[in-house]
């Protein structure tokens, strides 16, 4: 696994903002911030970055560990042949949602916008196409699972999908590749009643994400 710890500012940490909290003493004057845990500069400055009040003050590695303990068994896989600028999104609801890890297939570079900075604490994986994927997956105990609106596919609504999941997602337009669904152990689509052909990627990976959480997360450790 690929974690990406990049020391550029990113959309969420450009000056201050209506998140977060000021520099300790002012927040909690008094009490005492000896736990390692805790990043001195942050500490000294105020904590602006978005991130859950839990986590206020806390070094990104020390965030990073905690989720770590949290991960589900969920994977999300991405093909990137065309330099998909939904990628950021996929990025930032499968931090929200402690995804095990998002897989980035083809393309290594990405438009990290999107992300708006969840990438340092989403565990990232890069393939060079869907063979090396679908081997990696194999490895692992993985079942891969495609997310498409194409002719027998499975309705995502009534679907039972594996605990030990990698749901895969398209380039926005075409979708799945070929390739790609015709070796998934099926493909589920997302129900539509409106007049456009697809929904945006972004959106349908959120949608299809959150329906593995329903089934299978523990509410108790949702913030």
């Amino acid at each position: 696994m690929i974690l990406v710890l990049s020391d550029q500012p990113g959309p969420t940490e450009w000056g201050e903002s209506r998140h977060g909290v000021g520099p300790w003493e002012q927040e909690r004057p008094g009490q005492l911030a000896d736990d390692p845990r805790y990043d001195p500069e942050l500490l000294a400055e105020g904590d602006r970055r978005n991130v859950v009040d839990a986590y206020r003050y806390w070094r990104r590695e020390a965030i990073v560990a905690d989720i770590d303990t949290r991960r589900h068994d969920l994977h999300i896989a991405i093909e990137n042949f065309e330099h998909d600028a939904n990628i950021g999104t996929v990025v930032r609801t499968a931090n929200a949602f402690a995804v095990n890890t998002v897989h980035i297939v083809g393309r290594r570079r990405w438009n990290r916008r999107g992300a708006m900075v969840t990438d340092r604490y989403q565990h990232l994986q890069h393939h060079a196409n869907i063979a090396e994927l679908l081997e990696w997956a194999k490895q692992q105990g993985l079942i891969v699972v495609a997310i498409d609106n194409t002719p027998g596919s499975v309705p995502l609504e009534t679907a039972a999908l594996p605990r030990r999941c990698l749901l895969l997602f398209g380039q926005e337009g075409p979708g799945v590749s070929e390739d790609a669904s015709s070796k998934a152990a099926m493909t589920c689509s997302i129900a539509q009643f409106g007049s456009t052909r697809s929904i945006n990627v972004g959106v349908a990976a959120g949608i299809a994400m959150h329906a593995w959480i329903r089934q299978y997360a523990d509410l108790g450790n949702a913030w």
